[in-house]
């Protein structure tokens, strides 16, 4: 008998490798039980067989659970064994459970139970019978369920008997573009995304619309159900009652979810819940939001395409129609009367073209790229139309809907080469990360443009300009083209207003932080409300950070995150995502920090910004390499620094990143390597500015113990005075440890005191956890060089425990190399003539991993000579010629 899921395509690239690695690892150990679940079409049942005929030398005993053999006892285990349910009719689950060990034998079995949370419940005892009280039986038993399906206290049950339990979820959009293109149908990202969001990443469904749909090149192609889904909505209406499916059939002209309200309004239905309950049932609806404001919707987009084409486009215009009366904003009304539209109508373009003006000067660009959309195929007026649709295009970026801008960009690349057009393909340009191509995009735009016959087209240019200047990191030019918005419009214009939210941003990045957080203050007394307060929050919580008001930045950027609560764009949301992660991992909260990243790559994903992923991928990849993962910190750095990054805001953090990995792992060469081509950017830079990027106090630490202490002092004294004049207490206190490593090098130990008590003392007044551990841990390692090695205990301990509060167990394994190198606790009296030193120890510890003297050097902040030097004691001590015979020896010690 075979699962509802043979025709499932198999599991995606990404799940093998976590997924089909901890299936394996149970098979490996002969024994245990695997519960996977995933959707209807996920690939699970395809993914399990697969696992389960992986090793020819295991036996394969399967079945398929069905629902209407729920209350038939024995039904699994019958196909188990091959043989009729009424020969185990007189069975109790002890004696089911002996005839599979009997069955089973010694040859390693795999039990595969497909749809499993159909499961009668005498199987299921009987199952679990098998795995608790014949633990010496070599099976292993993987089961394969839908969540939500089956009996709710049996799900529960099987979560609980498994040992492990892995879920499928739905594809990303990176294995929706690969399975595309395996398929021989390649997509643009833009489709792709629509593809992602219709059939909600469920595999079966975008191969059945791969094969399904043909004119995949039409911009705005409307996907429909796939045909299996399609019948099975087709059955369900039709086993409806009136009521029912006329609200089912109202729920899908809605553009999005609508009140019970409007729902009961539109369809004329006195008593709305019993139709709602019904429909409900038969998976056709469901409720959103909470219990004060409800809303309803269908339950995917493919059933509401389903319904629709049941509807027919006359009736739903009606039904539309119906609800444009019912809505009470403007912009839904009209947008359900332009649906209900089929051919022009110059009047509702024009009430249309009203609306999104007035959205774009509140800063609401989602509803306003959509009444110009929607305009602009209602006018009857060419030049019109193309205006239109540049400015919905332009309109679409704002919000952060890049795919959306994408799938229309053709459109506008091939009309007139116009001050409005190159405007808009440079700001595309700018938040897909292509710097060149946005630095021509605006050039163009500014040359063709008359600031004075038309000023407001000129100051969305500035704007985009002043967006370009903070990727760029040029605070100097950033303040001049917004001055320039505002000398053009005024300060109260949409173009100004958004200028102005960054200027703060380049006033700080020019020297000034003090002034910029005045200006900020200023400029939201002045904007209290509306979407444009996003955009100030943001530039406010990024400019506290900068100054090291952790806790303010945290407050700000955790606000400006939620587009439901201001109105706002993605675009920011997104900002805001990167920047709190950031301020989360200086302060300790990584899990925090971990979700904010994740939570900023799920905008970035849907909505095709790349210029802001490099910085997310800097916070990830630092956690993981710190948590001792170096492999999925690599693996975040591949996924978010694809294409271009000639942009400052997205090469720095790439950079930072990789400094990161290479501290992390005691190669400090290779930090230098990452962060020497920042020493060479100019004073326009935020590079060079005192807390816009944290890698002065790394650049240092490098050096020196690379032995490059002239350099180290050079770059150390410009950066202290920088920071001291802009009273950047972070910045100061970072670059006071680094001081104390660069005293510690020169054997000036009064010196080193002073400086890393001076900066613990500082960074115990602020929130930066990170920082603290990481200075005490610097202090600590120069005291133990400097001979001090009590004191050294002391502070290294201290710093080992900070590490463990946070996390960070690759510190935590430094901290423990020192503190043996130390010895402070081995007495030299209890050591016998051939007993190794602690550093000695320390030595073997590290050769014995395959690491060469140049690595141990690094790692135990030591020359190779000293590291050689230990090591021709080491072979004389305990009587070896070779690391080889040293490595054997130590590991058979280990053993």
């Amino acid at each position: 008998m075979t699962g509802p899921e043979d025709a499932a395509p198999a599991a995606t690239p990404r799940e093998r490798s976590e997924i089909r690695r901890a299936l394996l690892d149970v098979l490996a150990r002969g024994r245990g039980t695997v519960l996977l679940t995933g959707e209807v079409g996920s690939g699970k049942s395809r993914l399990v067989r697969e696992v389960a005929t992986s090793h020819p030398d295991r036996a394969v005993l399967e079945a398929t659970a069905v629902d209407w053999e729920q209350d038939c006892p024995y039904g699994v285990i019958a196909q188990l064994l091959g043989v009729p349910v009424d020969d185990l009719a007189d069975d109790d689950p002890f004696t089911a459970a002996r005839r599979l060990v009997e069955i089973i034998g010694e040859r390693p079995t795999v039990l595969v139970v497909d749809d499993v949370h159909w499961v009668d419940m005498a199987s299921f005892r009987a199952l679990s019978t098998l795995a608790r009280h014949h633990r010496g039986t070599p099976v292993v038993t993987l089961l394969a369920a839908t969540p939500g399906a089956g009996r709710s206290a049996l799900a529960d049950l099987l979560r609980r008997a498994a040992d492990v339990s892995p879920a499928l979820g739905p594809l990303t959009a990176h294995e929706i573009e690969e399975l595309c293109h395996d398929r021989g149908r390649p997509l643009p990202p833009w489709l792709v995304q629509r593809l992602r969001r219709h059939t909600e990443g469920n595999p079966r469904h975008v191969l059945a619309l791969l094969d399904e749909v043909d004119g995949w090149d039409v911009p705005d192609l409307r996907l429909p159900a796939p045909r299996e889904v399609a019948v099975r909505v087709q059955e369900r209406v039709a086993g409806l009652g009136d009521e029912a499916r006329t609200l089912v059939e109202t729920v899908a002209c809605f553009a999005e979810p609508a009140s019970l309200d409007e729902i009961a309004r539109t369809a004329d239905l006195d008593d709305v819940l019993e139709p709602l309950s019904e429909a409900a049932h038969a998976g056709l609806v469901t409720r959103f939001g909470g219990r004060s404001l409800p809303v309803v919707g269908p339950s995917d987009p493919m059933v509401r395409a389903a319904v629709l084409d049941l509807v027919g486009p006359h009736r739903a215009a009606g039904i539309r129609r119906r609800a444009a009366e019912v809505v009470a904003e403007p912009h839904r009304a009209m947008a359900l009367l332009a649906a209900a539209t089929p051919g022009q109508d110059v009047e509702l373009a024009d009430r249309l073209t009203e609306l999104a003006n007035r959205k774009a000067g509140d800063g609401a660009w989602s509803d306003a790229a959509h009444a110009l959309l929607e305009a602009s195929r209602l006018t009857d007026r060419h030049d019109h139309r193309e205006l239109l649709l540049i400015r919905a295009v332009d309109a679409l970026i704002g919000a952060g809907a890049v795919f959306e801008a994408e799938a229309l960009i053709p459109a506008i690349e091939n009309l007139l080469d116009t001050a409005i057009r190159n405007s808009v393909l440079g700001y595309l340009a700018i938040l897909l990360g292509r710097t060149a191509q946005a630095e021509r995009a605006l050039t163009r735009a500014w040359e063709l443009c008359d600031p004075a016959d038309d000023p407001d087209t000129a100051a969305w240019i500035c704007q985009r300009r002043v967006l370009h200047a903070l990727c760029c990191g040029d605070g100097a030019v950033l303040v001049a083209w917004a001055d320039r918005a505002t000398a053009l419009v005024g300060a109260d214009h949409p173009a100004a207003v958004e200028a102005l939210a960054m200027r703060g941003l380049g006033t700080a990045a020019s020297g000034r932080p003090d002034e910029a957080l005045g200006e900020y203050r200023d400029l939201a007394i002045r904007v209290r409300r509306g979407p444009q307060v996003q955009r100030i929050t943001m530039g406010h919580g990024w400019l506290h950070l900068v100054v090291g008001s952790l806790d303010e930045a945290r407050a700000e950027l955790e606000s400006a995150i939620p587009t439901t609560t201001l109105g706002g764009s993605s675009r920011i949301s997104l900002w805001a995502s990167g920047w709190l992660a950031r301020a989360h991992f200086l302060a300790g909260d990584w899990d925090l920090a971990l979700r904010a990243v994740a939570d900023g790559l799920r905008r970035a994903e849907s909505s095709g910004i790349a210029i802001v992923t490099p910085l997310l991928g800097w916070t990830a990849a630092q956690i993981h390499s710190l948590r001792g993962d170096p492999e999925r910190a690599e693996r975040v750095l591949r996924d978010t620094n694809a294409g271009a990054e000639d942009y400052e805001i997205m090469a720095v953090p790439r950079r930072l990143a990789r400094a990161s990995l290479a501290e992390a792992r005691s190669d400090y060469a290779a930090v230098v390597r990452a962060l020497a081509p920042l020493t060479g950017l100019g004073e326009d830079s935020t590079v060079v500015q005192p807390g816009w990027w944290p890698w002065r106090d790394v650049y240092v630490n490098a050096l020196v113990l690379e032995g490059h202490v002239d350099d180290a002092e050079a770059f150390l004294t410009e950066h202290e005075a920088r920071a001291s004049a802009q009273r950047n207490g972070a910045e100061c206190a970072r670059l006071a440890w680094a001081r104390g490593r660069l005293h510690a090098a020169r054997g000036e130990l009064d010196a080193a005191r002073e400086a890393f008590e001076s900066s613990i003392a500082a960074l115990d007044t602020m929130s930066l956890r990170w920082d603290r551990a990481r200075a005490h841990f610097a202090y600590g390692g120069s005291l133990r060089r400097l001979g001090r090695r009590r004191d050294a205990d002391t502070v290294l301990s201290t710093a080992r425990e900070m590490f463990l509060a946070l996390g960070a167990t690759s510190y935590v394994a430094r901290c423990d190399r020192e503190l043996r190198a130390g010895g402070v606790h081995q007495s030299r009296g209890d050591r016998g003539a051939h007993d190794l030193t602690a550093q000695e120890a320390a030595v073997v510890r590290l050769v014995s991993t395959g690491m060469s003297n140049k690595d141990v050097a690094s790692e135990l902040q030591v020359s190779p000579k000293t590291v050689q030097y230990h090591l021709t004691r080491i072979y004389t001590k305990v009587g070896v010629r070779s690391r080889t015979e040293l490595a054997r020896l130590h590991h058979d010690e280990e053993e």
